[in-house]
């Protein structure tokens, strides 16, 4: 199983933080944010391959973060992949870094994606283990406690199985508070719709918005993340971030 972990944006809304320094390497109690994300990743079961796509501006200081993290932290395979954008105006897209990523790196596995900015306060292995025993699409969810939390993020609505059932972005009188996260699950089988979903000229930007393509079509599966889930969105959020993670 290989882990990407999406790292290719331009986070304008933290200049001036992110002028010259990538949003995921910016410190969460004492650590880079991306540090936080595989600390509690990388012992999923099956994980071999860890890929970080980022753009040609900030390459450069991700293979350093990765050869320090590697040195630090034990043999973990990492490989950085830039995807040779050098702003927000020539960005590929999420969508479009995940198809990069699958032709260049000859991706023929199963394959999990994350947010470099999603942050959680307890391991996620299970994460892993669920999905493998499953083998269908899989998306995190997590509840955000308040309709008001969740007009901020894509909305999920799930069966009595799980199963996703509606996934509406930014809704403006959300039915629940449960919101889909920058967390996925794709098995091999299903890589392919990747490139179905681009070829169809859907937009290549939002994570999100394949899922929302995708469950109509085939099912998709959640599981919802145990603990605390933070996402960076802006220099507020990152020093409650700092405060909060201080304190685990």
């Amino acid at each position: 199983m290989k882990l990407l972990i999406l790292a290719a944006g331009y986070a304008t809304r933290l200049h001036p933080l992110t002028l010259t320094q990538p949003k995921p390497l910016l410190p969460v109690a004492g650590k880079p944010m991306v540090d936080h994300v595989l600390d509690n990743m990388k012992a999923m079961p099956g994980l071999d391959r860890v890929i970080v796509v980022t753009n040609a501006k900030f390459a450069s200081h991700f293979q350093s973060w990765s050869d320090a993290y590697r040195a630090s932290k034990g043999a973990v395979d990492i490989r950085v992949v830039n995807d040779g954008s050098t702003s927000d105006a020539n960005k590929l897209g999420a969508i479009g870094d995940l198809s990069l990523v699958l032709e260049r790196e000859a991706i023929d596995d199963d394959l999990v994606v994350v947010a470099g900015d999603n942050l959680f306060s307890q391991p996620i292995t299970e994460f892993g283990t669920f999905c493998k025993a499953h083998d269908q699409v899989v998306l995190g969810v997590h509840d955000v406690g308040t309709l008001e939390q969740a007009r901020k993020y894509g909305v999920v609505d799930v069966d009595d199985s799980g199963r996703v059932t509606s996934f509406v972005e930014k809704p403006e009188h959300p039915l629940s508070t449960l919101i889909g996260i920058a967390l996925y699950y794709y098995p091999r089988r299903c890589l392919a719709l990747v490139r179905q979903y681009l070829a169809e000229g859907n937009n290549p930007d939002q994570p999100g918005r394949l899922i929302q393509w995708i469950y109509p079509r085939q099912p998709v599966l959640s599981w919802r993340i145990p603990g605390i889930w933070y996402d960076i969105g802006s220099k507020e959020t990152l020093e409650e971030a700092n405060r909060l993670f201080a304190r685990l």
